[in-house]
């Protein structure tokens, strides 16, 4: 006989396992399905435990920079097999901790391949055994992979993807990166911290091409001044791997083709959500062209009681993006099913942070200001440098900078960039900003507390307006 709850999530990453305790304290009997981790991805490979890599990369290179701070640090090597098995501990830790959370929750944990095979109805299988469940409301959050090249195969040998980069089989020498996002730039900082000679190839005219062009600018001087190569406008003609390393063919933006030697490569040119062998077309769930699950604000497919979160739906694919999902669905869920105590809200993108750790650190929230023009906005733009700032002079940290970007007529917040050092703590100040609807009044009047590097955030609010005092 099926097992049978009011909920079942399908994957158990940042947006199904949040969902599924907020589910079970709005006192829906729930339960996830996990083929793998607890945790999923981004716990177990990917956002901590990469975030402990460059944490260790971040400790190397300020002991190598010693001297700057008027220490001394001598022989100093770094131990790539200690490194990793550093970040698997942080990994294996928190993949505890989400255990702890499902039992002190009361969620029941099934594990292995989870198929939706009609309404209301899944089946998992583990080891040739397969177990039926049933629920009022499924939620599918499936999560996504590393997307390969056509004709470059990941072999996790020569060939890695972001989750081979995590525990290298050894250390590069020379290596190549192809992709300049988020993953990209992020293992291309570490491992350029810890030696390796690292060549970064971006298809669009400038790295980190999501981000404002400014920082785009600023991030690449940065990097190419750390001894990273850095190839805009370039695509891969051809590449072919040996036992002891890799021939990429480059043609850069002049048209110029490029050839030479590296020991390893990291593919970084997107994601394929994982939508497979789930039985979508089964229940009449459709995906739109990139096979991501279509859903509305609150996480609705267009079948009735299936849900979708995270990075198996519409961008931006972050997990903060996929908990708050998780916690809207499962609210949703329980207004559903007769609760007129929750109140879910719709998502709103605008509004969601994004956050680069590699080195220096980037962050950001809504428009860019090219974008805002182009959405028909009159801005009025402000930034501050960190040389400005004299927490960032102290601290050795004087590269960087703010940007804020307003609507001139109404003084609204339309979005905020920023690079440098610990600029990923400080954009929530600015997230806050614009979900409260802010204009730069507020944030004129607002006391930022000194010395902190916070207070170039101030400083680019009155820089808009022709107002900065420290400049």
């Amino acid at each position: 006989m099926a097992d049978t709850y009011d909920l079942i999530v399908l994957g158990s990453g940042p947006g199904g396992y949040v969902a599924a305790i907020r589910a079970a304290q709005l006192g829906l009997k729930t339960a996830i399905v996990e083929r793998e981790n607890l945790g999923g991805i981004c716990l177990n490979w990917g956002c901590i435990p990469t975030k402990a890599l460059l944490r260790s990369a971040e400790i190397f290179h300020y002991m190598q920079h010693a001297k700057d701070y008027g220490l001394a640090a001598d022989n100093i090597t770094a131990d790539i097999e200690a490194v990793v098995k550093r970040s698997r501990g942080v990994a294996k830790q928190l993949n505890q901790g989400v255990t702890g959370l499902m039992k002190k929750n009361k969620i029941s944990v099934h594990m292995g391949d989870g198929k939706l095979t009609g309404k209301g109805k899944l089946t998992v299988t583990k080891d040739g055994k397969v177990e039926e469940l049933t629920a009022k409301h499924i939620i599918i959050a499936t999560g996504a992979r590393a997307r390969d090249l056509p004709q470059l195969k990941a072999d996790g040998k020569r060939v890695w993807t972001y989750r081979h980069a995590m525990t290298p089989p050894e250390m590069p020498t020379k290596l190549l990166v192809i992709g300049s996002g988020a993953i990209g730039i992020e293992f291309a900082s570490f491992y350029n911290d810890m030696g390796a000679d690292v060549t970064v190839v971006e298809m669009m005219d400038r790295i980190v091409p999501v981000e404002d062009a400014d920082v785009s600018a600023f991030l690449e001087k940065a990097v190419k001044k750390q001894g990273m190569t850095v190839l805009t406008g370039a695509k891969i003609e051809k590449i072919a791997t040996g036992d002891k390393g890799v021939t990429a063919t480059i043609k850069d933006k002049a048209g110029k083709a490029i050839e030479a030697e590296y020991s390893h490569v990291i593919v970084a040119i997107g994601i394929v959500p994982n939508v497979e062998n789930l039985g979508l077309e089964d229940v009449g769930i459709e995906p739109d062209q990139r096979y991501h699950i279509k859903t509305d604000a609150y996480g609705r497919t267009n079948v009735d009681g299936f849900w979708a979160i995270g990075d198996v739906t519409a961008p931006p694919w972050l997990a903060h993006k996929a908990s708050h999902e998780g916690v809207i669905v499962a609210e949703a869920i329980a207004q559903a099913l007769g609760n007129t105590d929750v109140h879910p809200h719709a998502m709103d993108v605008r509004n969601i942070p994004g956050c680069t750790y590699c080195h220096p650190q980037i962050a950001s929230v809504g428009l860019t200001e090219a974008k805002a023009k182009e959405a028909g906005y009159d801005v009025k733009v402000g930034m501050f440098p960190f040389i400005g700032n004299g927490k960032a002079i102290a601290l050795g940290e004087s590269e960087g900078f703010t940007k804020t970007v307003f609507d001139a007529k109404t003084g609204e917040l339309l979005g905020a960039h920023m690079i440098g050092a610990e600029v990923t703590e400080m954009i929530q100040g600015y997230t806050i900003g614009k979900t409260l609807e802010t204009t730069e009044a507020e944030l004129m009047h607002t006391v930022f507390p000194h010395p902190t590097i916070s207070e170039s955030m101030h400083e680019s609010v009155l820089a808009a307006y022709g107002r900065a005092l420290h400049i």
